[in-house]
């Protein structure tokens, strides 16, 4: 089956392979119309996608770090009791002391744990500011997140119901072109993809109109126009580098040429004989 499709592509004549490029050009450009009318719905699903993924992952951090504050908070709260603990013990200690130096030592002793009960409670006050914040952080982003899951569903619903609209016309546009690639020999495929890749409104191939490139507009000098009516070889334009055909087989239909001259004075008879 490879042979045979192969030995199809190398039997088209030029005339054959141009007319079949510009078929798949026009399917292509079908495809791309479809696309359009997406717009850019496709890329702000993504983008609300994108965003979603990052608010929820935000939002396990906010919660790790509230979690983190809350443990903290009961850490400080425990070694407050412990000072305290350790206060009224040294307290109780000093009743019984027996000299001065013992007494001393006790009371240093609870002016240190008292200063760690007053460093625990500025840390606890600390934690709790940062908790309130973080839980108000929380807060906006979870609402943030939930208007953009709303936002994501309007758009996923409009972008499906586009999809479902051309869903049909565009496979069969795609499954026409897969056949017309299979008629086109390899390189002369590839370099029309090129071209038509870096070609801003994904033309590679197009027509002559008014003696000029139909995709830049470029004039085409006459003895390259006689070469493109002559199909017997493939010619790109020198300044945009697309393939260039004839509109007779493209088979679009091209308005006569005005001579300007003779349209000129033409209208200046006109205007002599009103005058008159």
């Amino acid at each position: 089956m490879a042979k045979e499709a192969k030995k199809d592509q190398q039997e088209l004549t030029v005339e054959q392979k141009l007319k079949t490029l510009f078929q798949l050009q026009t399917n292509l450009s079908k495809i791309d119309e479809i696309k359009t009318l997406r717009g850019e719905l496709p890329l702000e699903v993504q983008d609300l996608e994108d965003e979603i993924a990052g608010l929820s992952t935000r939002i396990e951090r906010i919660k790790t770090e509230v979690t983190e504050l809350k443990t903290s908070i009961a850490t400080k709260k425990v070694e407050i009791e412990t000072a305290k603990a350790s206060v009224a013990k040294y307290k109780e200690q000093q009743e019984n002391v027996r000299n001065n130096r013992e007494y001393d030592f006790l009371s240093k002793e609870i002016e240190f744990q008292t200063l760690e009960i007053e460093l625990c409670e500025k840390r606890i006050r600390e934690f709790t500011e940062q908790e309130a914040a973080k839980s108000k952080e929380m807060e906006a982003n979870v609402t943030q997140l939930e208007e953009r899951k709303q936002d994501l569903e309007v758009k996923k619903n409009e972008l499906d119901e586009i999809i479902s609209e051309t869903k049909q016309e565009e496979e069969k546009l795609r499954d026409k072109a897969k056949d017309l690639e299979t008629k086109i020999e390899p390189r002369l495929l590839q370099s029309f993809k090129r071209i038509r890749k870096n070609s801003r409104n994904g033309l590679g191939i197009v027509y002559v109109q008014r003696d000029a490139c139909g995709g830049c507009f470029n004039k085409i000098p006459p003895q390259r126009q006689l070469d493109i009516r002559s199909r017997k070889k493939v010619i790109v334009c020198e300044y945009c580098g697309r393939i260039m055909i004839d509109p007779e087989l493209a088979g679009v239909s091209v308005e006569p040429k005005v001579d300007a001259t003779k349209e000129k004075n033409t209208r200046r008879r006109r205007l002599s004989s009103e005058t008159e």
